[in-house]
């Protein structure tokens, strides 16, 4: 039976980070299921259709990379699936401490799902959907800050 690991967010939009944590999952798990979600506290910048429209191309060629878009509780997502193993992507002191938080609550909902954190490069670690839409919004080119063949030209065609 295949490991199989979720790994959500609002991903608004990919970036080179995200797909860092995707591909450091796929050396401990045979699947991960990407799993786009609403945000209730963020105002979305790309529809969450076209945020999974972005990652499906991004992984095309990868048939181990699965994306869903979600509307519930991620543990109900994980139990839905039948998965038992959720990934958050750490940069930083303060991101260990939400996803604490978020893990612990998890945790009292379905004690059977574990959460495991992966760190961020050095390189990767300042770079976050926030800082791409801000560049983005004042010009710059953001290609730098996405996964290989996704640019600022197609990631505006999204918008």
């Amino acid at each position: 039976m295949d490991k199989v690991a979720l790994y959500p967010g609002s991903f608004d939009p990919f970036t080179i980070a995200h797909y860092e944590i995707v591909q450091k999952t796929l050396t401990i798990f045979d699947r991960v299921v990407i799993a786009v979600g609403y945000n209730i506290s963020k105002k979305g910048f790309l529809a969450p259709e076209k945020r999974a429209e972005l990652i499906r191309n991004v992984f095309s060629e990868d048939k181990r990379v699965e994306v869903v878009i979600y509307d519930s509780l991620t543990v109900t997502l994980c139990a839905k699936l039948n998965i038992n193993h959720i990934i958050r992507g750490i940069r930083s002191f303060t991101d260990f401490e939400i996803e604490s938080v978020n893990a612990d609550v998890n945790n009292m909902l379905h004690p059977d799902i574990i959460t495991m954190y992966l760190t961020s490069s050095k390189e990767n670690s300042s770079i976050s959907s926030s800082v791409v839409r801000e560049v983005l919004k004042f010009g710059g080119d953001v290609t730098r800050f996405l996964p290989k063949g996704v640019t600022t030209d197609y990631l505006k065609s999204l918008i």
